[in-house]
């Protein structure tokens, strides 16, 4: 069996972002996927080429004002042209967002990601995991801490740099990028086996 491949399409405009990316990177390959980390507003035809070719696109932003970044959506805009070939139907997506605030309106930068991967025909895998630091015995340290379930969210304080962001938001990170190379595995599997 090959392993999964798990491109990471991303913006970051400080450094935060990055981080979680990368730790969505490590998650994907200790689960034994093939990983590109591609930055957004850098890309290369080399690497739109790698979005078409891999089994699954995390998606990965900042949250600036409600959404994801202008370069995120300036990115997304683009996909257009895979759009109307169906270049990305039946991948498998996520996605992860960081803001300075807890909440930091996150879930609508998620919620924009599963409506991008829609429109593509592409699956969505949520998070999967329970709340953390939800009650008097949990801790800040908890994976998911800030309770999101559609993707990885993260907070850093505005006046932080990249070097700060929350040890749990990054092991909440890797676990997604985990998640999604398990969950391509099995996605991959399940349509070699059915002749998909």
């Amino acid at each position: 069996m090959t392993n999964p491949v798990v491109a990471i399409a991303y913006h970051s405009g400080y450094g935060h972002t990055t981080v979680l990316a990368e730790a969505v990177r490590d998650g994907a390959a200790e689960a034994g996927a093939v990983v590109h980390l591609i930055k957004v507003d850098e890309i290369t035809d080399e690497q739109w080429g790698l979005l078409d070719a891999a089994d699954a696109i995390v998606f990965g932003s900042p949250t600036y004002m409600g959404t994801a970044s202008g370069a995120f959506h300036q990115f997304a805009e683009t996909t257009s042209k895979r759009w109307f070939v169906h270049s990305w139907k039946n991948k498998l997506a996520a996605g992860f967002s960081n803001s300075g605030a807890k909440s930091g309106d996150k879930l609508h930068t998620l919620q924009y990601f599963t409506v991008l991967a829609a429109q593509h025909g592409m699956t969505w895998v949520n998070l999967g995991l329970h709340p953390g630091w939800n009650s008097s015995t949990a801790s800040e340290d908890d994976l998911n801490r800030l309770g999101f379930y559609l993707g990885a969210g993260a907070q850093t304080h505005t006046d932080h740099g990249p070097e700060e962001v929350h040890k749990a938001d990054i092991a909440t990170a890797e676990h997604l990028g985990r998640r999604v190379a398990e969950q391509t595995r099995i996605y991959v599997a399940g349509r070699t086996a059915v002749g998909a």
